[in-house]
């Protein structure tokens, strides 16, 4: 299976900025067959795609209220995916996932694999 593991969450101020990984634990696989994305969810709530990112890079994926604020990127080499976080604001707050999936067009379609989640922290 692929694993997953992801790190870089914490607490900050609002206006603060995070950057989370994702790593892909060493396996045969190849992490650049996959469409890669992010997850949220808070107390609460349902569960929220944050961003998506195919496998190329190409079509990227972005929630309404995260634009302009967050990031996503991947680097398939070091088989890790990324969420740059500017501009942190409290309704950010929640347990973020990374999660993949075999590529499909425009990374349509059920996740099959995830992380254990990270923890972000927001406060006013």
């Amino acid at each position: 299976q692929v694993q997953l593991v992801e790190s870089g969450g914490g607490s900050v101020q609002a206006g603060g900025s995070l950057r989370l990984s994702c790593a892909a634990a060493p396996s045969g696989s190849t992490v650049s067959n996959y469409c890669m994305g992010w997850f949220r969810q808070a107390p609460g709530n349902e569960r929220e795609r944050v961003a998506t990112i195919s496998p190329s890079g190409r079509y990227i994926y972005y929630v309404d209220s995260v634009k302009g604020r967050f990031s996503v990127s991947r680097d398939n080499a070091k088989r890790t995916l990324y969420l740059q976080m500017d501009n942190l604001k409290p309704e950010d707050t929640a347990l973020y996932y990374c999660a993949a999936r075999p590529y499909s067009e425009f990374c349509s379609g059920a996740y099959n694999y995830w992380g254990q989640g990270t923890q972000v922290t927001v406060s006013s």
